[in-house]
């Protein structure tokens, strides 16, 4: 999942970024609101998390452009301010959630994996399952019919999206705009390689190939054929 950090506090954003990172989503930081409102508004994000003070342009500006302009995806908002007005005007500005500083990490990942489930329709549960195939967001494990199965970071972003679709067909840009940073060399063929290991580890032992490749289109994963 790709998530946009629009935060000044270099510390702050250092220590966000980091442990999204190892929870596996790709991170595009952006420390002023002008910078954030532009990626905010051409990149394809799944979440964003926004401080409220910000330089140039301030966090409550950017939610809002976003929303008049029909960017949807959820935010999270970090702030300092905590009293209930300070909450309600951040809500009701276009903020889906609001966190005050200072914060436990495991709850910030907490709150965003809640705003993903919601926006994309997956059960309260945080597994995820497509036939005999099951991946916890929370141990961060993943098996298939009971077969715990060992995935490298990218490889479990990269799974985690394609189950968050399933039965849909995804593009390679869209699997490159969704795993991968704005600093992704699009040239290379890194997904096709890593699609050939996820295919591997999931699929290598089963009969029911649940990666799917759609020639000249892109790629799904589904429970049956």
């Amino acid at each position: 999942m790709r998530l946009l950090l629009v935060e000044d506090d270099r510390k702050i954003a250092l220590f966000v970024s980091s442990g999204l990172k190892e929870a596996g989503f790709a991170v595009d930081h952006m420390d002023n609101g002008e910078d954030g409102l532009h990626m905010a508004l051409n990149e394809p994000y799944d979440v964003a998390v926004i401080d409220i003070m910000l330089p140039k342009i301030d966090g409550l500006t950017v939610i809002e452009e976003m929303r008049n302009n029909g960017i949807n995806f959820p935010v999270l908002i970090l702030s300092a301010k905590r009293t209930v007005d300070d909450r309600v005007k951040g809500l009701k500005t276009g903020g889906d959630d609001y966190l005050t500083k200072p914060f436990a990490f495991s709850e910030l990942l907490a709150r965003v994996q809640a705003l993903l489930r919601r926006s994309t329709g997956v059960s309260t549960s945080t597994k995820i399952e497509v036939g005999d195939l099951v991946l916890d967001l929370h141990t961060r494990k993943v098996e298939r019919a009971g077969q715990i199965i060992d995935l490298q970071p990218l490889e479990f972003s990269l799974l985690e999206y394609l189950m968050r679709n399933a039965g849909q067909v995804v593009s390679k840009t869209m699997i490159m705009e969704h795993v991968w940073d704005y600093n992704f060399n699009p040239q290379t063929n890194v997904v096709e390689a890593r699609i050939c290991h996820l295919r591997d580890k999931v699929d290598r032992d089963f009969e029911n190939k649940l990666i799917q490749t759609i020639r000249g289109v892109g790629y799904v994963l589904k429970s049956t054929l």
